[in-house]
């Protein structure tokens, strides 16, 4: 009897020990729900813009060729300048983009070769659009280099005749354009940009009524660096 009623005040101890057990976990549990209900939910991933735009200052570096049809041994040369540029990219994938560049200059032509005694013949204001189509390496961090290819349209206004021309009219013309460059960025939105580009443009000209003309090779260097921001 004595060991009937041990085996029944140790169950009766077990079973509590289970209940009180029991009851710890749900409290447990109950609690770390509550916790959980109270921490703030996280910020939602978010894929950036497809939009992105730079402004760079821009070394335009021309070609110093060119000739007058009728002269033998003549050459034509060109001046260098320092310009602002603006640029638009879209984004169609994380690798593929679309960049329009935006900018003007102007370029000093002077004889050269067998005409080299001209002196400057004629101020004229270059606009070249271009638009080239990019290849963005991803996977390396904050740097983000590419390449691209497209095309130019290059228009040539306030065209002035210097020296012995007495008019002159360079022809405006397309172009192929060639690309490399780098982004670093800083943060989501804002980043360092350095570009080089290649434009291979070599328009017609006329001067003095037409009575003269050939061709300028300019096939400039563009070389510019500046700021990216990415919307």
């Amino acid at each position: 009897m004595k060991l009937t009623m041990k085996a029944l005040a140790a169950g009766v101890a077990f079973a509590t020990l289970q209940i009180s057990t029991a009851g710890v976990t749900i409290a447990s549990a109950a609690d770390l729900v509550e916790r959980m209900a109270d921490e703030p939910a996280p910020a939602p991933v978010t894929s950036p813009s497809p939009w992105q735009v730079r402004v760079r200052a821009l070394g335009v570096i021309t070609e110093d060729h060119g000739h007058v049809d009728t002269i033998p041994g003549s050459d034509l040369g060109y001046s260098d300048t320092v310009v602002p540029e603006l640029d638009i990219s879209y984004y169609f994938t994380d690798n593929i983009a679309a960049e329009l560049i935006l900018g003007t200059t102007y370029a000093n032509i002077s004889g050269a070769g067998s005409i080299s005694d001209l002196g400057t013949v004629g101020k004229v204001w270059v606009l070249p659009p271009t638009l080239t189509l990019q290849y963005h390496f991803t996977k390396l961090g904050a740097f983000k280099p590419y390449v691209g290819a497209g095309v130019n349209y290059t228009i040539f206004y306030n065209q002035d005749a210097k020296g012995p021309f007495t008019d002159i009219d360079v022809d405006n013309t397309f172009g192929i354009a060639l690309q490399a460059g780098v982004d670093y960025m800083l943060d989501q939105h804002w980043g360092l940009n350095f570009d080089v580009k290649k434009l291979f443009l070599e328009p017609e000209w006329s001067a003095n009524g037409g009575s003269l003309s050939g061709k300028a090779e300019l096939n400039p260097w563009l070389i510019g660096t500046g700021v990216t921001y990415r919307f």
